[in-house]
């Protein structure tokens, strides 16, 4: 096929495909960052949240017809969607729509990813896509799921799996797959507790990231089958894909640069260490993760703020920020910030010092404060004169310290209610 050939038969793959983007999980491994909001919903990057990038993904990868489905305390995601992503022309076909569990089928709320599916099929139906597109919602990476189409439909496969190459030690977060000469899939286990590694390779496995390409009328089929199932879980890495593989075509696609053939930046931020290092990394000077990549941009909803300011220029006041990715709105008043990222509109106050540290929109930090590997979430006041991150055994009897030693704060650890549960 020609290089135009080519690109027109992915560009009619795209249009006639609808994604699905799985955005109802808690993730309660982030401890208290989920605590009043979904994990897509979990502010990234200094400006964006975790959703924004299968969204930004889909957009730039040609597919505009999405849906999010939604559960866990969801009023933050719907809201960042609802202002950021209405963008699309609702007469061209266009749409990112929101799929709240609402008892549609079933009278009981959304018991699984393909439980999550099933109650949709009435809206799936009315979209008659050719091709299904199922995403999770809180992973960081930027994929053309374009080219993943195109391999789902050129080999034949009733299901196609994304996977990566992972670190055998942390395969037992994932589902685990080992596939043939073909790229087939004959074995998956979800995360399974002693994980198989890859054929000559003891420190690796081979992981689902959690995206599936189904043909629409054999997904219909599979969810159907599922839903009447006794004692299934409803969910696609514990149940469908383990069920089909023996009978069905079942492939796996590699997540690969086509121009280089190594394994790009892929993040499962799901622990409150991993969330910090994701956004950490990103203030180093070439970072994996591109945020400047005009070619494959990242959308988002973009408040409007000033640009950030740094006042004062005495020897014992100086307002600067070194090695530190700063947003609009924020505020540096005579204080010293190193190696860290500053979402919007946060004020730091005079006499301070932070470093290695990740502080969320909307926060506050008072004068003569020191913080070290904190990660504040947002809308904390940091009362004047507090000290983080230097001592993990006070430290821990008023936060939650990580195994790695980094410290999260959040409004209600420090006495400051943002949230009232009635």
């Amino acid at each position: 096929m020609y290089r135009g050939q080519a690109e027109r038969h992915i560009s009619r793959l795209t249009r006639d495909t609808l994604a699905l983007i799985l955005a109802g999980g808690r993730g309660s491994r982030l401890k208290h960052l989920t605590l009043w909001r979904a994990k897509p919903a979990v502010p990234f990057g200094g400006k964006f949240r975790i959703i924004d990038f299968p969204l930004s993904n889909c957009m730039n990868s040609g597919i505009r017809r999405v849906g999010v489905l939604t559960q866990y305390k969801a009023h933050s995601l719907i809201k960042h969607i609802q202002r950021g992503w209405g963008f699309l022309r609702g007469e061209l076909g266009e749409f990112v729509e929101l799929l709240p569990a609402q008892q549609r089928i079933e009278t009981s709320w959304y018991t699984g990813t393909a439980d999550a599916v099933y109650q949709n099929l009435d809206i799936l139906r009315n979209h008659n896509p050719s091709q299904v597109l199922i995403l999770a919602g809180d992973h960081v990476y930027k994929m053309d799921y374009g080219a993943m189409l195109a391999h789902h439909v050129n080999s034949g496969a009733d299901v196609t799996v994304a996977c990566v190459e992972v670190p055998v030690e942390r395969a037992r977060e994932f589902g685990v797959m080992a596939v043939d000469e073909q790229g087939r899939i004959v074995s998956f286990q979800e995360k399974p507790e002693t994980p198989a590694p890859l054929p000559g390779r003891p420190d690796r496995a081979l992981a689902s990231m959690g995206i599936y390409v189904f043909n629409t009328k054999f997904l219909y089929e599979q969810l159907i089958r599922d839903a009447d199932t006794p004692y299934s879980n409803h969910d696609f890495g514990k149940d469908i894909i383990p069920s089909i593989i023996e009978t069905y075509r079942v492939m796996a696609h590699p997540y690969r640069d086509p121009a280089t053939g190594k394994q790009p930046y892929w993040r499962d931020v799901g622990t409150v260490d991993a969330f910090w290092e994701a956004n950490i990394e990103l203030v180093g000077v070439t970072p994996e993760l591109n945020l400047y990549d005009e070619e494959w941009p990242i959308w988002t909803y973009q408040e409007q703020l000033p640009p950030a300011k740094f006042v004062f220029d005495d020897d014992d006041r100086r307002g600067m920020a070194v090695d530190s990715m700063v947003s609009g709105g924020c505020i540096i008043s005579g204080s010293k910030v190193r190696h860290s990222l500053l979402f919007s509109n946060v004020k730091v106050r005079s006499f301070c010092e932070i470093t290695d540290s990740i502080v969320m929109p909307d926060v506050v930090i008072n004068r003569h404060c020191r913080l070290k590997k904190v990660l504040i979430d947002k809308g904390c006041h940091v009362p004047e004169g507090m000290v983080i991150g230097e001592n993990f055994e006070q430290d821990a009897k008023r936060f939650y310290v990580t195994p790695r030693g980094i410290v999260l704060v959040t409004p209600e650890m420090l006495g400051q209610e943002l949230h009232h549960a009635r």
